[in-house]
């Protein structure tokens, strides 16, 4: 079939269709929702047989709908409606919850259904909850929708045999109001709650120190306590405020009034508010962990979890000082874990967007990235994976390929290019890692697709080397075998022989130091250099600027190099 997405933005749900959606053989092209006249203007051009919306905030226009089939993913339960289901379903700790594929009508959320599928809920933040459960369920229940319209069936019935139950309702957008957080009274669960109702957006609207901010990124701070509200402690980027019970870590604040009004550090924010309290290590039990260390059968595992994927210059330092302790250890493998929802999103935007000197800023960062990189490339003490439980994009999925092997989750996303972010080169050793495992023709096409990509073609394309796994619990068990048998077997010696030879082959043919100056020369001038294209393009994803149209990459139906075969097989 010939599938339109509709999309708000391409984020991860879209990302995760648009894979599934082409491995099944489906042509598939993507519009962004800029305007009603964009929309239908799209539609004349592709003529597709489905318009599936996977993210929208606003109604796709009538004269769209009455002309084509239009479904809707709704990440909430048969029956329930409005803006906020996902927000509503956290602040109720509901125990399930569902996705629903609805055909678009005139009035929102109560077309015909036509799948659904439901999923456990567990405690974690609705960002969290959206990348792994609701695209999980969304992607299941949009399949099961596209089979029934292929085979003539139409929607589920209302009434009889098969009939759909409804047991959600109408709930109206989730405000402020019925999230806010009373640090007199509320115990740390029911503020964990409500800031991951509202993480990553909007963020809990929240007064600290005389400012208005809003929250994000909160956990436990096991062992603290103090006087309801009070802030406690630091820890790396994070604050500890007192709960009536306890305490909680805010890791990342937004002050929409602030020259930045994006997320960022709490200690950033805050700053010299917060001179003379305590500060307590990262890596102790007490602290704010963004990465731990385990061990287990000769084995070493690091999981580092960034905030959305973002690996800033301090994150990175962080990180291989802690793959040099791993290495130091009696072990012989050393498996990079990443996080749950992210393994690397490459450098932190963010925070570059907010440096004094955001060109002096992208190079000291994309210099700790390239240090992490060359360390795992020229590990010659251990066999290295990279397992990526979570989705990658840019110079993270190349730092991945720094490991000696790359193993993925069946439904993670990889993102391997960098230039839409203003055409930027990119360095992490890609010129070197790329077409070392995919060949040079592939790799060619691999930077310039501009493409996602699933798992399978991923593997095939040299990018990973294995594949399995759908939950993160089967994923990391299968790991854990699959590296302790690795440290066991008896070949380990000769496999790590062989690996140190052919990187010995290797750099006499051309030294790590060349590819990497090679690529930093590139990434000066696109830090530096005439062209502002990055900085612009940077900002704007920062900040959030709407796009003002789609980029012909994934709206194919605007390729006028496609616009011949587009006629033809209408």
């Amino acid at each position: 079939m010939r599938i339109l997405l509709l999309a708000q933005s391409f984020n991860s749900l879209t990302q995760r269709i648009f894979v599934e959606l082409e491995a099944r053989g489906h042509e598939v092209s993507v519009e962004l929702d800029i305007h009603d006249s964009v929309t239908i203007e799209a539609v004349a051009l592709f003529k597709p047989d489905v318009v599936v919306a996977p993210f929208l905030k606003r109604a796709i226009p009538e004269a769209v709908w009455r002309n084509c089939l239009c479904l809707i993913v709704h990440p909430g339960i048969c029956g329930d409606r409005g803006p906020s289901a996902l927000d509503w379903a956290i602040l109720d700790q509901q125990k399930t919850w569902g996705v629903t594929v609805l055909e678009a009508i005139a009035e929102m959320d109560a077309g015909p259904v036509w799948a659904w599928a439901e999923f456990q809920m567990r405690p974690a933040t609705k960002s969290s909850l959206y990348r792994r459960e609701v695209t999980e369920a969304a992607t299941q229940a949009l399949l099961d929708a596209l089979r029934r319209y292929e085979g003539g069936l139409g929607p589920l019935p209302n009434d009889g045999p098969g009939a759909v139950a409804r047991p959600g309702a109408w709930r109206p957008l989730c405000r402020q109001s019925d999230r806010a957080i009373d640090w007199k009274r509320d115990d740390t669960r029911t503020v964990l709650t409500r800031i991951a109702s509202a993480d990553g957006s909007p963020g809990i609207r929240d007064h600290i120190l005389g400012r208005d901010v809003y929250l994000h990124d909160a956990h436990p701070a096991t062992g603290l306590a103090g006087v309801p509200g009070a802030l406690l402690a630091t820890s790396g980027p994070a604050v500890a405020r007192a709960t009536v019970d306890g305490a909680v870590w805010i890791g990342h604040l937004r002050d929409p009034a602030g020259p930045y009004p994006f997320k960022l550090p709490a200690t950033r924010v805050l700053g010299e508010m917060l001179v003379g309290l305590p500060e307590i290590a990262g890596d102790s039990d007490e602290g704010y962990r963004e990465i731990v260390y385990e061990e287990r059968a000769g084995v070493g595992y690091l999981f580092f979890s960034f905030l959305n994927g973002a690996m800033g210059t301090d994150a990175c330092i962080r990180l291989a000082a802690a793959y040099e302790a791993a290495l130091r250890r009696p072990t012989k493998v050393v498996v990079l874990a990443g996080g749950s929802d992210f393994w690397s999103n490459g450098m932190d935007l963010n925070a570059i967007e907010a440096a004094q000197s955001p060109a002096d800023c992208s190079w000291r960062n994309i210099n700790a990235i390239d240090d992490l990189a060359e360390a795992i490339i020229r590990t010659d003490s251990h066999l290295t994976v990279a397992a990526l439980q979570g989705n990658a994009g840019a110079g993270g999925v190349f730092l991945a390929r720094a490991a000696d092997a790359v193993w993925l989750r069946e439904s993670v996303v990889l993102s391997p290019h960098y230039k839409d972010m203003g055409n930027l080169y990119g360095s992490e050793f890609w010129t070197y890692l790329l077409p070392r495992h995919a060949g040079e023709e592939r790799a060619a096409k691999i930077m310039s697709a501009r493409l996602p990509m699933g798992a399978a073609e991923a593997v095939s394309l040299g990018l990973a080397d294995a594949r399995f796994g759908w939950g993160a619990a089967d994923f990391l068990a299968i790991v854990r075998a699959r590296a302790e048998a690795l440290a066991s077997a008896p070949d380990w010696m000769a496999r790590l022989a062989a690996k140190n030879r052919s990187r010995a082959a290797d750099e006499a043919a051309k030294p790590l130091q060349a590819y990497r100056s090679e690529e930093l020369q590139r990434m000066h001038a696109n830090f530096y250099g005439f062209d502002p294209s990055y900085h612009i393009a940077r900002s704007n994803f920062v900040r959030r600027v709407p796009k003002s149209r789609t980029p012909v990459t994934i709206a194919r139906h605007r390729d006028k190099r496609l616009a011949v075969r587009w006629r033809n097989a209408s």
